[in-house]
């Protein structure tokens, strides 16, 4: 962490595996001589985060990279009983080993991690005790890791109220609110500025290599809706549809898991509440990290999603460059 006097905050936003690019932005940021002042983080990102913070990251990521898709079902450890289909206390425990019984107040750098209570229907922001377990908290997706319960409280992940927590960043003195959000619509990326919105598409041929396309799932589901209603609605305004005459339900695509109804319906909400909460608290700057980078639990691709926070990371601030 250099003193080069360009102070960032920064918000990282949750949305699973692709949590990972959160590493590449931070790659980049420091390349380019930022330092980070202070981190929030919500989910995945309080994860990257609270470990980056606790100068544990490095350790972490050369770990991740080496995980096979084998590797992440073991250390998911799914179980067909309780409130989540993962318990994930492998990954957790690789968490703890690594930052042991370090508490929040004693780091470094200001770190706040966001998780929801599910009973009060609110925010939790932690910004002392035990790491691990306020990180823990964060990244219990709903419906897919059992939640926890700390201090009287029903927790589960915190993008459920907050996908990029750029609030939890206001009291950081910093020169710039950097926010990264993981459930971007459009293309390779968007990056949002106090002047206005920069268009951060960067080199075709660079975004094709970086990017992997859309999987054959979210392809079928794309084509099979799209051959049902005939073009992709307008997704920011609401879809007025009337009944049709005879049997009003067609058949699903085929192989729809219920896995993926979730992934799908979890990344319909992030995307919702992130931009109501994007409106509300405008970062500096906005990193997209396209929906279609990964799906949610594909943690084993840990190295391509750096490269695509690196990549959407050079492009963002290569375009505010120019505008200067």
């Amino acid at each position: 962490m250099s003193g080069s006097g360009r102070r960032v905050a920064l918000a990282l936003g949750g949305g699973g595996a692709r949590g990972y690019a959160h590493i590449g932005v931070i790659r980049e940021l420091e390349r380019r001589g930022f330092e980070i002042a202070g981190i929030a983080g919500t989910s995945m990102g309080s994860l990257v985060g609270g470990l980056y913070a606790a100068g544990r990251l490095a350790p972490y990521t050369e770990w991740a990279e080496k995980l096979t898709q084998r590797d992440v079902i073991r250390l998911l450890d799914p179980t067909i009983s309780g409130p989540g289909m993962v318990r994930a206390e492998r990954v957790l425990d690789k968490v703890t080993e690594l930052v042991g019984d370090t508490v929040i107040e004693d780091l470094p750098l200001p770190f706040t991690a966001v998780a929801t209570d599910l009973t009060a229907r609110k925010e939790v922001w932690f910004q002392r005790g035990r790491l691990d377990t306020a990180i823990r908290a964060s990244i219990a997706i709903p419906g897919v890791m059992t939640p926890v319960v700390v201090g009287g409280r029903l927790l589960a992940d915190g993008g459920l109220m907050n996908p990029v927590p750029v609030v939890a960043t206001a009291a950081i003195p910093a020169d710039l609110t950097v926010a990264v959000s993981l459930s971007d619509e459009s293309g390779p990326g968007v990056g949002a500025t106090s002047v206005g919105v920069v268009e951060a598409a960067g080199d075709a041929e660079g975004d094709q290599a970086a990017i992997r396309p859309e999987s054959d799932l979210a392809r079928s589901v794309r084509s099979w809706l799209e051959s049902i209603r005939g073009q992709v609605q307008d997704e920011s305004e609401p879809a007025i549809e009337a009944v049709p005459p005879g049997r009003p339900f067609e058949r699903p695509p085929a192989g729809l898991r219920t896995r993926d109804v979730l992934d799908l319906s979890l990344d319909a909400m992030r995307t919702v509440m992130g931009r109501y909460r994007l409106a509300g608290y405008p970062p500096d700057v906005l990193i997209s990290i396209p929906r279609r980078a990964a799906g949610t639990m594909e943690f084993h691709r840990a190295a391509e999603l750096i490269a695509v926070g690196e990549e959407l990371t050079r492009a963002v601030f290569g375009d505010l460059e120019q505008t200067k």
